[in-house]
């Protein structure tokens, strides 16, 4: 089952810009924040919402539908402890920087430029793709097992590759 949505609003008021949960009943939106990354860490969950502000903000005001974006694909990725949360926000971090190039890459004007995007925007999509990778080796038992047997078969010969046990009616083999 899918969390539910977590959401920021951006309010604008006298004493500046502020940010909070988008919800009705603020404690139930600040655990929807809270669960959307992964922690019971009020500090946690605060200091990685301000991580996430920073980088889906273009310019000194905070950018709802981009911070939004990014609690979007945290959330999607489902973390299940801090760690995860932390590789989640770098991966829509990355993902946001990549698509950046892409449009760069879309519109030079020169072969400097385009070589400049190609080379930047070739280095993110590889650092997502190790992102992924960190996550399922971090969300995997840790443990993989290589096998490696020989099986020689003569001329005329037969075999049976694979775990071969006894069949409880008969007595024999069984695959």
């Amino acid at each position: 089952m899918r969390r539910p949505p977590a959401r920021i609003k951006v309010a604008k008021g006298k004493a500046g810009v502020s940010t909070r949960p988008d919800h009705l009943d603020l404690g139930a939106g600040t655990v929807n924040l809270m669960n959307a990354l992964g922690t019971a860490s009020v500090p946690f969950m605060e200091g990685l919402l301000r991580q996430i502000t920073n980088v889906a903000s273009h310019g000194p005001q905070p950018d709802e539908a981009n911070i939004n974006f990014v609690l979007a694909a945290v959330n999607g990725i489902e973390p299940r402890d801090e760690l995860e949360a932390m590789l989640a926000a770098q991966m829509a971090a990355v993902h946001l920087a990549t698509m950046t190039f892409a449009r760069r890459l879309a519109h030079v004007d020169n072969l400097p430029q385009q070589d400049s995007a190609k080379r930047a925007f070739n280095k993110l999509a590889r650092t997502f793709t190790a992102q992924v990778e960190a996550l399922k080796r971090y969300r995997s038992t840790g443990q993989q097992t290589v096998r490696v047997e020989r099986v020689t078969v003569e001329a005329g010969g037969q075999a049976i590759v694979g775990p071969v046990s006894p069949s409880p009616s008969r007595g024999g083999g069984r695959i």
